[in-house]
């Protein structure tokens, strides 16, 4: 994509992986009590931004699957936008984008492709527009788009808490990650309103990183209702500790190098399809938002 659009300036969006999750309780609102460990690999979408100063944000290219209105990276950029006329009164009117996304990650996959797409809006125009807004300022406007991107501004390895946007870094070990892709779209909301959802799995203290560590309680829900990530684990589990990420379809195994990863990787059956991407400990846009 990027060669269609040489006058774009082209950003990461990494995704996630949920190393694990737990469901705790559920709100009197409805949203869900939950403990995590967010990953980032070095594996996502890119975003290509430019600026404009006519106040006017588009996207010039379509996502399949994604119409404007709910496109995360225009939401995202209109809710800076808005947010910025508390800071520059009437000259954020003035600040504009246009906007190309080079989409790599599935939807519906448990990855936060959309939420990583919004963050990295969130992060470049705020320095492209000059706003100065802090880490902490974002990740509060973050929240308002989806519980996952803030993690996204926030930009480490993390224990979350809360809907997962109560964040603490953590260290975790070099990783290479074997990611399958289950040719499923799987809706978030589905597995959440699930009966058979377990929703009373105990608090954990936050954790000294372990391997190993925890499970995800959405995957039996989620097997049941789309047996190809059920087949995916499966195959996986042969070769690791094979775990879904999210809400699901995606699945995947950790492994100390890149080899081991490939090797496995090379002995995928046909009709099963992933990659291999190596774990990171911080956000490669980190750097465009202050922590003060």
């Amino acid at each position: 994509m990027p060669q269609f659009f040489p006058q774009f300036q082209w950003y990461p969006a990494p995704a996630k992986l949920n190393l694990f999750l737990h469901v705790l309780g559920r709100r009197e609102d409805g949203y869900h009590l939950l403990q995590t460990v967010f990953r980032f690999i070095d594996y996502g979408d890119e975003i290509g931004i430019t600026t404009r100063d006519d106040g006017v944000i588009r996207r010039v290219n379509e996502t399949p699957g994604v119409d404007a209105g709910s496109d995360l990276c225009l939401r995202a950029a209109r809710a800076l936008q808005q947010h910025a006329s508390g800071r520059i009164g009437a000259a954020a009117s003035s600040l504009g984008a246009d906007i190309a996304l080079t989409k790599r990650l599935p939807i519906g996959a448990g990855l936060g492709g959309g939420s990583s797409d919004a963050a990295t809006v969130l992060l470049v125009l705020n320095h492209e527009w000059k706003l100065g807004y802090t880490r902490s300022e974002l990740m509060k406007l973050a929240l308002g788009l989806g519980a996952d991107v803030p993690v996204f501004v926030f930009g480490k390895t993390a224990f979350g808490e809360g809907v997962g946007e109560r964040l603490t870094a953590l260290s975790a070990p070099p990783a290479w990650y074997l990611v399958l892709t289950p040719q499923v779209s799987v809706s978030t909301k589905e597995i959440f309103a699930s009966v058979a959802l377990t929703r009373a799995t105990k608090a954990l203290r936050i954790p000294a990183f372990l391997p190993g560590l925890g499970k995800n309680d959405l995957q039996t829900v989620a097997t049941a209702l789309y047996p190809q990530i059920g087949e995916h684990l499966e195959w996986l589990s042969r070769y690791g500790d094979a775990r879904m990420t999210g809400s699901g379809a995606c699945v995947f195994a950790g492994y100390e190098t890149e080899e081991e990863a490939r090797a496995v990787q090379a002995r995928l059956p046909e009709g099963m399809r992933g990659f291999v991407a190596r774990g990171l400990d911080e956000h490669p846009l980190r750097n465009l938002a202050g922590d003060a």
